[in-house]
């Protein structure tokens, strides 16, 4: 029987580097697609139709690159669902990754305003089934490693190491996507860095599709755990959802708002709605213990911060795109680089500085700065790098270009803040949830995402009325302001965490 039980186990072991290596592989190429696309995307909106793009004004164009990403986080919500009830999460990833592939090579046509609108809504809906099930299928390669009678701890060491390796695929994908997709779309043709991203989630797809066997039959196994009365409540919330949202659009149409501003004010409307129904939901809930309400209450004011950190922190990827096409020598021994290469800064400083940080807070041990102090540190290094860009933003007031130098300090020093600000909220979120309500605050911490990439379009309007570097200098200062309120309440955040540091 023992021979029976452990044999089983032998074969998944060996599968383990084939099958980390295609999921490795299946992700890299996803964020590839993913950030390719978004490393010219905004640069795309705001072309004029004469240079291939769509011709809308700066502010908007910023603001449409906000509320896409703001609906890939919110559309993780119902895909999860798909993945953890009806298809499970191979099928999610194949479904997902076949969605993804049709928006991007619809964006990858020239057909206009409508088509992009399509492409981007298909590209959303699609990661919003493949992203939270690619992880969960590589924590399903250890899961044999981590039940009672096995080694639990070399179990645990061996999960790290293995997320380790396929975050790191996320990093590798997101810094060559915008090389290649940039140069293509700012040197050749819009599109054809819109196919580009199209080819790559393509390779990912068909990888998934004829690596399928690496993989645990635990992995690969649908599900069908979805009751009719789970499956009504979660049609309810989406058709709920749906209904406001075109409420929200009607209003703002007989407002006298252009449909595309609508749009960006319903899908605002609802990523603050939806976080505070999820919350009161949650409060309301019977047989809650003080202790788990007190944990509550501390996560809505880390929601919160969360929230600020990301409606600055998101702009990387459209206003500061924008200003470095505008603002920025770009000259490298007399060629001109593309704007969207600095799309590329992000992942490269992620790639170098992720294990120093592991190594940092590892090696403090229980002297490594508090879940606040991390928060107040994010929030504080972002307002510096935000101060930065005002500086550039100044010394390109008189119409020239600045060094190219501005931007490599301040993506280092925003990047640096996100290494404090967002493993300590994942890992937070995980720590303070209530046993019941696990799924919910995960997907509260991805609404924090979303929340903070719709208010971004919200604010972007301000640069209609502020300079660049007074817009800039403002954002730094709410930064660095929320991290003077987060470090004078860290004392008071504490105790309502009841014992969680």
């Amino acid at each position: 029987m023992k021979a029976q039980d452990t044999a089983p186990d032998r074969r998944v072991r060996a599968r383990h580097p084939r099958g980390l290596l295609t999921l490795w592989s299946i992700e890299m190429w996803e964020r590839f697609s993913f950030y390719g696309m978004r490393a010219i995307l905004v640069l795309f909106l705001a072309a004029s139709p004469g240079d291939g793009g769509l011709g809308l004004a700066p502010h908007v164009a910023a603001a449409v690159f906000g509320v896409y990403g703001a609906l890939v986080n919110l559309l993780a919500l119902p895909g999860g669902w798909l993945a953890d009830r009806v298809l499970g999460s191979h099928r999610a990833v194949l479904w997902g990754g076949a969605v993804i592939t049709a928006g991007h090579c619809v964006l990858a046509l020239p057909v206009g305003a409508a088509g992009t609108c399509c492409g981007l809504l298909l590209v959303a809906a699609g990661t919003g089934m493949l992203k939270p099930s690619i992880s969960t299928m590589v924590g399903g390669l250890y899961d044999a490693e981590t039940r009672p009678g096995s080694d639990t701890a070399k179990g645990a060491a061996r999960r790290d190491a293995g997320f380790s390796l396929f975050y790191m695929g996320i990093s590798v994908g997101a810094f060559a996507a915008p090389l290649i997709t940039g140069f293509l779309g700012e040197r050749v043709n819009w599109h054809a860095g819109f196919g580009a991203a199209a080819a790559g989630m393509l390779i990912g797809l068909l990888i998934c599709l004829r690596s399928g066997g690496r993989l645990p039959d635990a992995v690969r196994r649908p599900v069908r755990t979805a009751t009719p009365d789970g499956t009504r409540s979660m049609l309810g919330a989406c058709g709920g959802a749906l209904a406001f949202a075109g409420v929200a659009l009607g209003v703002s149409m007989l407002l006298g708002r252009t449909f595309t501003d609508g749009v960006i004010q319903a899908i605002t409307l609802l990523t603050i709605v939806i976080p505070v129904v999820y919350f009161t939901t949650m409060f309301r809930a019977a047989g809650l213990d003080p202790v788990d309400r007190s944990r509550l209450r501390a996560y809505v004011w880390i929601f919160l911060a969360a929230a600020m950190f990301w409606m600055i922190a998101e702009q990387g990827g459209s206003l500061i795109s924008l200003f470095a096409r505008d603002h920025v020598d770009r000259s490298l021994f007399g060629w001109e680089f593309p704007t969207s290469w600095f799309q590329s800064l992000g992942p490269l400083y992620s790639i170098l500085l992720a294990g120093a940080f592991a190594v940092l807070w590892l090696r403090m041990g229980r002297r490594q700065p508090s879940t606040a102090a991390k928060f107040a540190l994010g929030l504080c290094g972002l307002g510096l790098a935000t101060l930065v860009l005002a500086g550039a933003g100044l010394a390109a007031a008189d119409g020239g270009r600045v060094s190219p130098m501005w931007l490599l300090g301040a993506f280092f020093v925003q990047i640096m803040a996100e290494m404090c600000l967002s493993p300590t909220g994942l890992s937070v979120s995980t720590r303070l949830a209530p046993a019941r309500f696990a799924h919910q605050i995960m997907s509260l911490w991805f609404l924090s995402v979303a929340m903070g990439g719709a208010l971004s379009s919200q604010v972007v309007r301000l640069t209609t009325v502020w300079s660049d570097a007074t817009y800039f200098a403002v954002l730094g200062t709410a930064a660095l302001l929320c991290a003077g309120a987060v470090a004078a309440g860290r004392t008071n955040l504490s105790r309502l965490m009841r014992g969680v540091s």
